[in-house]
């Protein structure tokens, strides 16, 4: 076993909001990926999802309230919640979901 460096990881996947599974733990996936500015559209995901961001900032849509997440903070989104993703939004997040 070896630590992951997480930013090297990150800057090294092939594409932006493209995740990478760093590992697994009794159903809940932790995954890197690599944010780069532009928006994502709305989404709903039937599990929560942690999302913590190593670098940078993650700009937020939450049924239509709007949250700034900075460098060593985290939000949890409830499962079944509409949110998406807004211009912005660059560096490296981690997103911590169960992957039943």
């Amino acid at each position: 076993m070896e630590a992951i460096k997480v930013r090297d990881l990150a800057a090294a996947l092939p594409g932006a909001w493209r995740s990478r599974v760093l590992g697994d733990v009794d159903g809940v996936a932790v995954k890197a990926l690599r944010m780069d500015g532009l928006p994502l559209e709305e989404e709903v995901h039937d599990c929560a999802e942690v999302l913590f961001v190593v670098d940078g900032r993650l700009e937020l849509d939450i049924r239509g309230t709007r949250l700034t997440v900075a460098a060593g903070e985290l939000c949890v989104v409830p499962a079944r919640t509409p949110h998406s993703v807004r211009p912005g939004s660059e560096g490296v997040l981690l997103i911590v979901e169960s992957s039943r």
